[in-house]
């Protein structure tokens, strides 16, 4: 079964550049890295639930941050290992620095039989697109380019290039 996951990606204007604000993943195993794994703030779609309002909710859950619309629909993405991202855009500005986000439970270390908590987000940034496409999870990566393409006026619509997105992969 594919996993389908819903996030929101939050935009601004700098300096007449774009900037994105990505979230790093929380918890022991992404603790030492950096580069391809940063994300959109996403996460699992309910049973019955409306993408958009997944998205939402999972925005919230994992930065602590109120989202307000309009939200632009990016269309979906597929990652390597199979799991569908469906996503939205929309303009906003958030401290990094104040990011809150839910925490998961884990046995840590391996094999202890001690269960440790950890963030699901450890921190937030925001990134130009040049540097956001270096740190964001490869196949994420077409986001980056429908918002620009959409913010810049060469707009196509989201999901045209998902073929050949998953033939690349």
């Amino acid at each position: 079964m594919v996993t389908v996951s819903a996030g929101l990606l939050p935009y601004r204007r700098r300096n007449d550049r774009i900037e994105v604000l990505l979230v790093h993943p929380g918890g022991p195993f992404f603790a030492r890295r950096d580069l391809g794994v940063w994300s959109v703030a996403k996460g699992e779609i309910d049973p019955g639930e409306d993408a958009l309002a997944a998205a939402v909710r999972e925005f919230r859950e994992e930065t602590g941050f109120e989202p307000r619309g309009p939200f632009r629909p990016l269309g979906a993405v597929r990652q390597h290992a199979g799991k569908i991202v469906q996503a939205w855009a929309f303009a906003g500005d958030y401290d990094p620095a104040r990011l809150h986000s839910n925490t998961f439970a884990l046995e840590w270390p391996p094999g202890s039989g001690r269960i440790a908590h950890f963030p699901e987000v450890d921190r937030a940034a925001w990134f130009d697109l040049e540097e956001a496409r270096r740190r964001i999870i490869p196949g994420q990566r077409p986001l980056l380019d429908r918002l620009e393409a959409l913010l810049t006026g060469n707009e196509a619509e989201p999901g045209e290039e998902e073929a050949d997105e998953e033939a690349a992969e």
